[in-house]
């Protein structure tokens, strides 16, 4: 059964109200509801499109969809350096909740990218989601971290972005242009996850090797080339290989 989008409801939520969000919502009442977590950084911005798309592909299958911004992260309250792996996981477990009631919805998906995979793993940690989606999700925290650092340092000495080389004091506190805490880096370091074996994992890197519900992407989405840094990830792909796993959940 499907539906067509309904609304999109802007608005905030969480402790204090903190939290910013979207709902978007079927014309009919939802039994399943689908929690977007977003990545982090250069990612977050990359996808905004991509997720924007995936919420409207699960409308109009006929559930209802929450994207949402981490504390410190888009138009949330915070600064960017305040953003904790911590408290993105206390901010996905509100989502739930806020998804939850206002839908009153009796099963519940998630779908994360990068970071925001590795968010939607820790959340589902605490409270299981119905089922999992995620899309090259940062498992190795450490050399998540490394690959930053590169990458950051690789930017500051790039001649086509700025008319000098920037040095590592102008460019300290941050990655890939957006200021991080340090707390940030702690829990990177920290952090080695893995993913359940009835989890959809979208691999666009070849980083996984192929079994049960691991699925490779013809075409990489390109999240650390340089090169298309100020590209949109947008893929058909990956939205088409979500709407065949539905087809097997529904």
């Amino acid at each position: 059964m499907s539906g067509e989008l309904l609304k999109e409801i802007p608005g905030y939520f969480g402790p204090q109200g903190s939290l910013f969000g979207i709902m978007a919502e079927p014309a009919y009442p939802p039994s399943t509801g689908v929690l977007l977590c977003p990545p982090l950084g250069q990612d977050l911005i990359r996808s905004h499109r991509l997720y924007r798309q995936l919420a409207h592909m699960f409308v109009r299958r006929g559930l209802a969809v929450l994207r949402f911004d981490y504390y410190g992260s888009g138009d949330s309250c915070g600064d960017a350096d305040q953003t904790t792996l911590a408290r993105c996981v206390e901010d996905a477990l509100n989502a739930i909740g806020e998804l939850r009631q206002r839908t009153r919805c009796r099963r519940l998906l998630a779908f994360g990218a990068r970071l925001g995979g590795s968010i939607a793993l820790q959340a589902h940690a605490r409270q299981p989601f119905d089922a999992l989606m995620l899309c090259d999700p940062i498992l190795d925290g450490p050399a998540h971290r490394a690959q930053l650092k590169a990458l950051h340092a690789e930017m500051l000495a790039d001649t086509r972005r700025f008319v000098r080389p920037r040095t590592a004091a102008e460019g300290a506190g941050q990655w890939l242009g957006f200021p991080h805490g340090e707390q940030l880096g702690g829990e990177l370091a920290g952090m080695h996850l893995s993913v359940p074996p009835d989890a959809l994992l979208l691999d666009s890197a070849d980083a996984f090797p192929r079994a049960g519900n691991i699925v490779a992407l013809d075409e990489p989405l390109g999240w650390d080339d340089l090169d298309r840094l100020e590209v949109a990830i947008q893929s058909h792909e990956l939205i088409a290989r979500v709407q065949r796993h539905m087809e097997t959940l529904q």
